[in-house]
């Protein structure tokens, strides 16, 4: 009978055992995935700040002149001097 208790003990100790074994790992995985996935946040919450700043840019006079100038435009009393080649 104490031989019967003794390999029942065993038994049950070697299933929770392995239980403790299983839940720690998924909690280790689980906590790598937190700090990934943290991560990927704070990499979005960068970009979107700097989408909200190149969104305000845009919308400046500056950045209208620069891209105006880029593909040729100018001021009516502006004048443009070239170097001949």
């Amino acid at each position: 009978m104490i031989i019967l208790l003794a390999v029942l003990f065993v038994g049950v100790a070697t299933y929770f055992s392995l239980q403790i074994h299983s839940y720690r790992q998924t909690n280790k995985e689980l906590k790598a995935r937190k700090e990934r996935l943290e991560q990927l946040l704070e990499e979005e919450n960068l970009r979107s700040k700097e989408l909200e700043e190149e969104k305000i840019y845009v919308q400046t006079q500056k950045y209208i002149e620069e891209k105006a100038k880029s593909i040729g435009y100018v001021y009516p009393d502006e004048i443009i001097f070239r170097k001949d080649d």
